[in-house]
């Protein structure tokens, strides 16, 4: 999953995006409202986390232009502890949770993976496909209950195919996904994760199909029919 945290504090912005890399998300970070306004009109998150007291636009403002947009991405406020006039705010303008600063770190951690559950729909926290699961907010895979040794970057591009299951997924789409700004990660670097990913779920009857010239998609082995495929 891909985060954008939007953030003037440096110290604090730097302290929430190595924690969230390390618990295996793609994070981009900016440092004032415009560059928030803009990052959400160009790019799809899978969760956001919004300080309200922002420099060029405020947090409000831009909260309001992205559901005005149509962008239903999960949002996480930060607030001033005596700031409740703008908690309430924020909420009514369609934020899902929010938290006063100062905070300790682990609950905000807590609240994101939370926040994570729930965009998956029924508080359901398992991706299935055949013999396939994922749990998205453990970061954990597994095939017949036996968990794979998957990196990062297999991992994140095991979420997003399996969100989409029988569904193209383009080389385009997989590099917004899992890549943060500045990631130096290339069309031809997506195709190397697929094919160690490919190998790794081959064990338990599921595949990755490639549509030449298009993209990927995520299949049972008995689903595939192979016209105009290939591995």
């Amino acid at each position: 999953m891909r985060l954008l945290i939007v953030e003037d504090d440096t110290v604090l912005a730097d302290g929430l995006s190595r924690s969230l890399r390390a618990a295996g998300y793609a994070v981009d970070v900016v440092e004032d409202g415009e560059r928030a306004d803009a990052a959400l009109a160009a790019q799809p998150y899978g969760l956001v986390i919004l300080d309200l007291g922002l420099p060029k636009l405020g947090g409000l403002e831009v909260l309001r232009r992205m559901r005005a947009r149509n962008v239903n991405s999960p949002v996480l406020i930060l607030t001033a502890a005596d700031s409740v006039e703008l908690r309430v705010r924020g909420l009514d303008l369609g934020a899902d949770d929010y938290m006063a600063k100062p905070f300790a770190l682990s609950e905000l951690e807590a609240r994101v993976r939370a926040l994570a559950r729930r965009s998956f729909g029924s508080g359901q926290s398992l991706l299935r496909h055949g013999t396939l699961t994922l749990d998205p907010i453990g970061r954990i895979a597994a095939i017949q209950d036996q968990p794979l040794d998957l990196s990062a970057r297999e991992l994140g591009l095991l979420e997003t195919l399996l969100q989409r299951p029988g569904r193209l997924v383009s080389k385009d789409q997989l590099v917004d996904h899992l890549c943060e700004w500045g990631d130096e990660v290339t069309t031809n670097a997506i195709e190397v994760y697929v094919h160690r990913l490919r190998k790794k779920l081959e064990r338990g009857g599921i595949r990755i199909v490639t549509v030449r010239g298009l993209g990927y998609c995520l299949e049972r082995a008995a689903d595939c029919d192979g016209a105009s495929r290939a591995h």
